[in-house]
């Protein structure tokens, strides 16, 4: 791939979609939205306006980092506070899909107003190649495939959808993010889920369970750093387990799965073989630190049958 040949003709693509109008993109601070972002700002400067949809889904502290990151390469991070928003509509929800599609509606019903208060005729989305391979065999709903859902983004929110990186995968991706200089802490980011954390917490994804797999995915990035993997994550399953609390009474607490896996491209992935000492120190943490869990397990699945996250 020849990188410097493709950002150029994707910045040329862009300005001249664009024109003298004015672009919108939703920033994640995952590397597919990053990327489109440093390209959209490249192509036409502050014609773009890129917003932060704070779902209270995210890492901890997600916003604040992510508008931290950009600040310093001109490019200004907008956060909108949706938290509630999105918990109303996930509310009571536990079966994958709806999940998945409670989250898409919410998502392009919010997004959709922004941009009619914005003003902007154009969004830049960062969809990539494995997003329409895995919506087209069915494995899963993707919030980022219009066409999926029967949305005309033009009639139905007003918008035209740019795709730059729709022919690509995760890997040329990353290509990309190092040929925009972005730093590395953005570029070789481990994938997170459009979703965020509902796609990791089985059962209904309200406040209180979303923070205890926060909290461990937390715990799984920091024990893992310098691991190669290509991606490494906390699960909250929906069953319970009896377990010991600390004065020797029994408890009936949360199941914590951790799943590390290393793939090429996104379609397979292999567990990846942590050593023991890793796997007792994250059994340790996660155990010691979230109260509400009495066991952590480790995932050896490898994709296929699985799929790399769990919803």
């Amino acid at each position: 791939m020849d990188v410097k040949q493709f950002i150029y003709e994707q910045v040329a693509l862009i300005r001249e979609t664009v024109g003298q109008g004015k672009a919108i993109n939703a920033l994640s601070g995952g590397v597919d939205s990053s990327v489109v972002t440093a390209l959209g700002h490249k192509a036409i400067g502050g014609q773009l306006e890129t917003v932060f949809l704070d779902d209270g889904l995210m890492r901890e502290k997600e916003p604040e980092t992510v508008a931290a990151t950009f600040e310093p390469l001109g490019i200004r991070v907008r956060i909108v506070d949706l938290k509630d928003r999105f918990f109303s509509a996930l509310k009571g929800i536990e079966d994958p899909e709806d999940k998945r599609k409670a989250f898409r509606d919410t998502f392009y019903t919010c997004f959709g107003e922004i941009v009619k208060q914005s003003g902007a005729s154009f969004l830049l989305q960062g969809t990539i190649k494995a997003d329409i391979i895995e919506t087209q065999k069915g494995v899963k709903t993707q919030h980022n495939i219009l066409e999926q859902i029967g949305i005309d983004p033009e009639a139905g929110y007003g918008f035209k959808v740019i795709e730059p990186l729709i022919d690509l995968f995760k890997p040329d991706v990353r290509q990309v993010a190092t040929g925009l200089d972005l730093p590395d802490a953005v570029a070789q980011r481990m994938p997170f889920p459009g979703p965020g954390l509902a796609t990791r917490c089985l059962g209904e994804a309200n406040p209180e369970r979303i923070e205890i797999v926060r909290k461990a995915v937390r715990i799984v990035e920091e024990e893992t750093e310098g691991i190669t993997a290509f991606q490494c994550f906390a699960v909250l399953l929906k069953d319970r387990a009896t377990g010991l609390k600390k004065d020797g009474s029994r408890e009936f607490g949360h199941i914590i799965v951790v799943r590390c896996v290393e793939s090429e491209n996104a379609m397979t992935a292999e567990p990846v073989p942590l050593p023991w000492d890793v796997l007792r120190r994250l059994e340790q943490r996660i155990a010691g630190e979230i109260e509400e869990v009495s066991r952590v397990l480790y995932d050896l699945t490898p994709k296929p049958p699985a799929t790399i996250e769990y919803i």
